[in-house]
């Protein structure tokens, strides 16, 4: 027996998300199907609030309800250091670290020839812009392990050396190939203490 049409429809849109299969898609729309009108209105209500309210910063272009977000306009923060990451979430991942108090840039992805991105499709052109009209001695390359984070790494750091801003990668503690939004505190702790220079 076929399903639904509109049950296939939430299926289909359910499993465009990141990390979201065929059969994920269908145990979440059937267990929406079965949740009350007021739980789903209060889903409903949750995504459209987000969407309305959430604007990017636009020095660090990372996701707030402010802008400046409350990082950037943090007096108490060191301005001479700026950690690179690739997503919002890798700065909520970075930020939970006590012993970092510098601030940041959402590169908004990283560098993969083999999917044309390139610097004109992250904010390569942003951060270089900052990095000129700031104090900056210092930026951490906090991208993901993987090939393109890696890539990534490599390609700003040359580009910021040119400079005269000293750059460090991430020291280990950080697994390779792994991405840093699912990293414990503990992990990107040390990974921040072990930072080497590139």
């Amino acid at each position: 027996m076929n399903r639904p049409q509109p049950v296939e429809k939430m299926i289909e849109v359910i499993k465009r998300l990141p990390g979201v299969g065929p059969k994920m898609a269908e145990r979440l729309s059937y267990h929406i199907l079965k949740m009350s009108h007021v739980e789903v209105g209060k889903l409903i209500g949750s995504i459209q609030k987000a969407r309305q309210v959430m604007k990017c910063c636009n020095i660090c272009y990372n996701l707030s309800e402010y802008n400046p977000c409350p990082i950037c306009s943090d007096v108490a923060r060191t301005r001479g250091t700026i950690c690179i990451v690739e997503t919002p979430q890798d700065l909520i991942a970075v930020s939970r670290v006590k012993n970092y108090k510098g601030l940041y840039f959402v590169l908004g992805g990283a560098l993969s020839p083999l999917d044309a991105v390139g610097p004109d499709d992250i904010r390569v052109d942003k951060l270089i812009k900052r990095l000129k009209n700031s104090s900056v001695d210092e930026v951490i390359i906090a991208t993901d392990t993987d090939s393109k984070g890696e890539i990534t790494a490599v390609y700003l750091a040359d580009i910021i050396k040119r400079l005269g801003i000293k750059v460090t990668r991430l020291g280990y503690g950080l697994p390779v190939g792994g991405d840093i939004e699912y990293a414990d505190e503990v992990t990107i702790s040390r990974a921040i203490a072990g930072r080497t220079e590139m």
